[in-house]
């Protein structure tokens, strides 16, 4: 297992269609937001492929967090683990204070093993329920 931050952006958005699109319902006009360009992207490997991916965006001085997923298939082998940590260790490196994310109610435990707390109210994205979540690097 690696995670590798890449340029290879196709690859992080099929990943996301299989996932986002395929799997959760999410519409291709939701995934695919356009801040793909100015975000930095994170791939995760098990023996030389694809299957998991993050990004990273700057929004007022903190890295956002999005998109992280995973392929059914290699779930529970602790790719989603390495893709935060690698996201948090690139924030870290930057210099940026703080992390944010928007985590599916079903992922607010995997987070908080982060570190990563809840604050405000429940919102929908995309159909689907989440919550703020930060992190003080």
């Amino acid at each position: 297992m690696s995670v590798v931050q890449t340029i290879d952006i196709a690859t992080c958005q099929l990943i996301r269609k299989i996932v986002f699109t395929d799997e959760q319902g999410v519409s291709t006009e939701d995934e695919v937001d356009g801040m793909d360009e100015s975000s930095f992207h994170f791939l995760s490997y098990v023996e030389g492929k694809p299957v998991g991916t993050a990004r990273v965006s700057i929004k007022d001085g903190s890295a956002k967090i999005g998109r992280v997923c995973v392929l059914k298939e290699v779930r529970g082998t602790y790719q989603g683990q390495a893709l935060i940590q690698a996201c948090l260790d690139w924030a870290r490196a930057e210099n940026h204070p703080r992390a944010v994310l928007g985590a599916q109610l079903n992922a607010l435990g995997f987070y908080e093993g982060f570190g990563f707390k809840a604050y405000g109210e429940v919102f929908n994205d995309a159909g689907i329920d989440h919550r703020m979540m930060e992190l003080s690097l």
